[in-house]
């Protein structure tokens, strides 16, 4: 069985690679797909916030320190201007958001009830949520002096002056900002996913083929078993799957830099390993409900891009609505990219158990499906 195993398997790759444009669809795409990565999350940093300032309450001194506190924020480029031309630069696009501080924002201050303070943007939330979380805090002090003072205008001056020359210094502390490499790495993966699937469907449709042109009949008169020949097409089958896990995790940290420091390649390498058995048990399971290769095909469209897609290969699964994600929940594609996301952030392969746990699970299950398919196969022969 074993030397029958072994030609089969040999058999099957060479007729399968002797073909270069075979070489580009196993391990082209997945290349193509960390490159479209790159493209999507891979943009130069954000540049600075543009934000203009109107300031109707100039004689007062707290309009102008907000005015100060404001321009001395990081990543933010700030411009005093009048009410007018901040209408007209937002409506031309030359600034992300505007602040107008109106006549009496100090004095509504002091009484501790801001007002006369508007964050206007045509851009949306995107726009104003740092300047108004920033903004918040510093106008939240300042409030919680006027309440303090209970609008006695010299003890809160008293309260002021104390808060701006206060000798409690906070020291700002520069982190390493990686979003950007793990949504690439995340989005790499899904590609993955996707294109690991369809090389296993179409590495197991060769069980058809070749029933089509007759080879596996040819082989069957030998004294090859049938239950061989469909064991060495799952042993090609994982063989390419691990060589093709190899190239893009090797090409997406080596060359592109994307895969995040957290997880190390050997257990990146665990988790689509596992995922390669799923790959390839679910392969089968439509080869043995499909009568041709047209009909093996057409089901795997049905399957396997619908799935990837509600499972968050193309775009995180957070965007869904809660309905989609639970029917995720019942997808092993799900439960591969939820494991990298938790070993991105610093989660340990005990945190993965489960998910590790549900894709076995979800191996077994295909492959079971599969045989039971296969064993009953009466079209002019069995499989296995």
């Amino acid at each position: 069985m074993w030397k029958d195993l072994w030609f089969l398997v040999r058999t099957t790759l060479w007729t399968t690679f002797r073909k270069r444009s075979n070489l580009l669809i196993y391990f082209g795409l997945p290349i193509a797909g960390i490159l479209i990565s790159t493209v999507l999350y891979g943009q130069a940093d954000a540049r600075d916030l543009r934000v203009g300032i109107v300031n109707n309450d100039a004689q007062q001194n707290i309009a102008a320190d907000t005015v100060s506190f404001l321009g001395g924020l990081d990543r933010i480029t700030l411009k005093v201007l009048s009410e007018q031309e901040l209408h007209d630069k937002l409506a031309a696009g030359d600034l992300d958001s505007g602040v107008i501080l109106g006549a009496g924002y100090s004095e509504s201050v002091r009484q501790g009830k801001p007002a006369q303070i508007t964050i206007e943007s045509v851009k949306g939330a995107q726009a104003t949520a740092y300047i108004k979380a920033m903004l918040n805090g510093y106008v939240d002090n300042l409030t919680a002096l006027g309440r303090i003072s209970g609008g006695d205008g010299a003890k809160f001056q008293e309260l002021y002056t104390g808060y701006q020359h206060s000798e409690f210094k906070v020291s700002p502390l520069q982190l390493k900002d990686d979003s950007r490499v793990n949504n690439m790495s995340y989005q790499s993966i899904g590609f993955l996913i996707l294109f690991m699937l369809t090389s296993a469907t179409n590495l197991s449709e060769l069980i058809l083929k070749n029933r089509e042109n007759r080879t596996y009949f040819r082989v069957l008169s030998s004294p090859v078993e049938s239950r061989t020949y469909v064991i060495s097409n799952i042993v090609v089958n994982l063989c390419v799957m691990l060589a093709q896990i190899v190239v893009a995790l090797f090409v997406m940290r080596e060359i592109f830099g994307v895969a995040p420091a957290e997880i190390s390649m050997g257990a990146m390498l665990g988790i689509m390993a596992i995922f390669a058995l799923v790959s390839v048990s679910l392969s089968l399971v439509i080869v043995s409900f499909s009568k041709s290769t047209a009909s093996a095909g057409a089901l795997q469209n049905l399957i396997v891009t619908p799935t990837c897609l509600l499972s968050g290969c193309f775009f995180p699964i957070e965007v869904m609505p809660d309905s989609i994600r639970r029917i995720a929940d019942f997808l092993p594609q799900k439960w591969v990219l939820q494991s990298i996301t938790k070993l991105q952030a610093g989660g340990s392969f005990a945190d993965i158990g489960f998910n590790l746990a549900l894709l076995v699970a979800f191996a077994v299950v295909f492959f079971l499906i599969a045989t039971y398919k296969f064993g009953r196969n009466n079209d002019t022969r069995n499989f296995v």
